[in-house]
């Protein structure tokens, strides 16, 4: 069966760390960048979780994250570089166009901040199955409705990818181009939205009827398939997040 979803499998502790868990560093990382001014604090953040990302064993994962998300910072370094309010001193020229030192300092941050919030997302997405994390939401209270869609969210750029894959083979056993120049691509693409979008609201049919046949509508108490049990770090791990957050805050107010 294919894994409609971008979890790595992997027994690392970073796999077995409660979801709430990772959430909460998720929170953590993208405070402590912005609530501490300068580079160093979102620099610090990207390196604890290139870390975590590391011991998880999933760094090949998220290469494809930051490279996708180049042209969005090599953007932002020549809008800031050129445009930035408090541009002042020329760092370098390129042509006609006068880059600034304010500017390019200014967007070095804007990068750092955006590279943190990836890394930190990527620990969630690649080492949570998207059923545990909804899982443990519902059971923190979370509506079941919005868990639904959230599940969903998470997994439905995986599904399309495979549904396309799967069309594209059935396609190509039928004697039709999909490799080629960019012309042979996009006349072999065009044809794939439409059972692409077909597919994907059969499913979504098949899969309400299949939630209603379950009681998902029901107003009695859910019950849950899984009792995970989570490691007893994770209390620690918690404890020192909210202490982090804390500290940030404290610094912040005493400067």
């Amino acid at each position: 069966m294919k894994n409609l979803s971008l979890y790595t499998e992997g027994n690392s502790f970073v796999h077995n760390m409660d979801p709430i868990n990772k959430i909460l560093y998720i929170i953590t990382v993208i405070a402590v960048a912005i609530i501490i001014p300068g580079k160093m604090s979102a620099l610090a953040c990207i390196i604890v979780s290139f870390i975590l990302i590391a011991f998880a064993k999933v760094f090949k994962k998220v290469i494809p994250l930051i490279n996708f998300s180049l042209l969005i910072l090599i953007s932002i370094v020549i809008i800031q570089g050129l445009f930035f309010q408090e541009n002042k001193n020329v760092a370098f020229t390129l042509g006609k166009l006068n880059f600034y030192k304010e500017g390019l300092s200014h967007a070095i941050l804007i990068c750092f901040r955006v590279i943190n919030i990836l890394c930190a997302f990527a620990i969630l997405i690649l080492t949570t199955k998207p059923s545990d994390l909804i899982e443990e939401l519902v059971k923190k209270g979370l509506s079941p409705k919005i868990g639904y869609v959230l599940s969903s969210v998470l997994q439905i750029i995986p599904q399309m990818t495979s549904t396309m894959g799967t069309i594209m083979d059935a396609q190509k056993s039928r004697g039709m181009e999909t490799e080629g120049k960019l012309i042979v691509r996009l006349k072999a693409f065009f044809p794939l939205i439409g059972p692409v979008v077909m597919n994907s609201l059969i499913a979504t049919r098949e899969r309400a009827m299949a939630l209603e046949v379950r009681g998902f509508s029901s107003n009695g108490k859910k019950s849950f398939l899984n009792d995970i049990t989570y490691p007893k770090f994770n209390g620690f791990f918690r404890i020192c997040m909210i202490l982090i957050i804390a500290a940030a805050v404290v610094w912040r107010v005493a400067l």
